[in-house]
This record gives C-alpha cells, structure tokens and sequence, in this order.
C-alpha cells in the first residue's frame, strides 16, 4: 500500500479527497511528512479519516490543515464535530479556547490528545471540555494518561469537580517524579554501594576542614 501511495503520488497526482477516501482510515497513517503536507486542506472538509494509529508528527500536520479547513465554521456548534477527529493533534491553547464551548468532550477523546496539552490543562478547562461527561473521568484516574494528570493538579482544585478524583498536590506539598537511575556499567554494584555508605561521612569531615580552615 506504500509503494503504491509513493507510485501515485510520484506521478505527479494530488491527494485530493478521492484519493484520500481510497487511502482510507486503514492506510492514512502510511503517508509521511513530505507527502502529509501537500494535502490541500480543503480536501480534509470532504474526507473521512481515522488519526488513532498515526504518529505524533501526522496528528500535528493534519489537526493544522483540518484547523485551517474549518476555520470559518469556528464560531458554529458544527465545528467541535469536524475538528474532533484531528484534535490528537491540538496544542493546549486550541483546547483551551473549546473549553469554553460546551463541547461534551468523551473522556475516550481527552485521554489521546497529545499529553504536553493535556497536561497544561487545569481542572477547570477539562471541566469545561468534558461537560456532561465529566462523570467518567473517575474511571479513568488509575489509567495514563489521567494518572498524570491528576498528580500535577492541587486536591483542592480537583474537589471542586466533585467527581471523587484523588491523588492531587496537597496544600503546602509538591509532587517529585523520581527518575530511576542504572548504576554506572563500569563500577561494580559493591563500590558503588559503598560509596554511597560512605558519602555522609565524607560530606562532614569536608565540611568540618572547611570551618576549622
């Protein structure tokens, strides 16, 4: 299926919105970057797609395109439907602004949008996404990414959606994600643990010659 995308495209055709419909939802995520950005955006108002297997680069490119397709239906209750399907590649100020448009977003959506958007959202904004569906959430508060989530938001904040989310930033604490280090390749694991014994010592008597000096 590649190789024929490539032949057809290396003929000098266009990915027009019969040749997308012919890709289809199952072959979509094969096209590139180079080939994703010679889609006319117009051909995506006509164009069924399913993104859910593309990578992050071909979610970025086309939510671009389809954004600048539908531009001029932003402001009608149509547009979250016709961009809904492209949004895994929305930045966190696009969402931002659907919160405020009683989208009803399904949690199913929310969960793949790209995470760096995801996580600059308050409890307030995804509030505002889901709507009617902020119910479900809870159903997902042990899965990635809402666990995330959650742990980067204040209990505070989280309480006031009254959905029973836990595991938010109490007041007057923050949440430390620990990076898990492999000991170096080259030291054997007994110098290395030693030296881990010993270090307080060696931080003290290095402090004590620095203040009798």
């Amino acid at each position: 299926a590649s190789a024929m995308i490539k032949r057809y495209i290396g003929l000098g055709n266009a990915l027009n919105v019969t040749a997308l419909n012919a890709i289809g939802m199952k072959y979509v995520c094969l096209l590139n970057a180079n080939e994703l950005n010679v889609i006319d955006s117009n051909s995506l108002k006509l164009a069924s797609l399913n993104l859910s297997a593309c990578s992050q680069l071909a979610k970025d490119i086309l939510y671009a395109k389809a954004k600048r397709a539908f531009s001029d239906q932003h402001y009608l209750p149509a547009y979250y439907g016709l961009i809904e399907p492209y949004l895994g590649g929305a930045p966190g100020a696009d969402l931002r602004d659907l919160s405020k448009d009683n989208v009803n977003m399904k949690v199913s959506t929310l969960v793949k949008l790209r995470t760096d958007s995801l996580m600059s959202l308050t409890p307030s904004e995804v509030q505002g996404l889901l709507g009617m569906n902020l119910g479900d959430l809870e159903k997902w508060q042990n899965k990635f990414p809402i666990r995330e989530w959650v742990q980067r938001q204040k209990q505070s904040e989280l309480d006031k959606l009254h959905v029973g989310l836990t595991g938010g930033t109490q007041e007057g604490y923050m949440n430390i994600v620990i990076p898990k280090f492999q000991p170096p390749s080259s030291a054997p694991l007994g110098t290395v643990a030693m030296t881990l014994h010993l270090l307080p010592a060696l931080l003290i008597s290095f402090l004590m010659m620095s203040v009798l000096s």
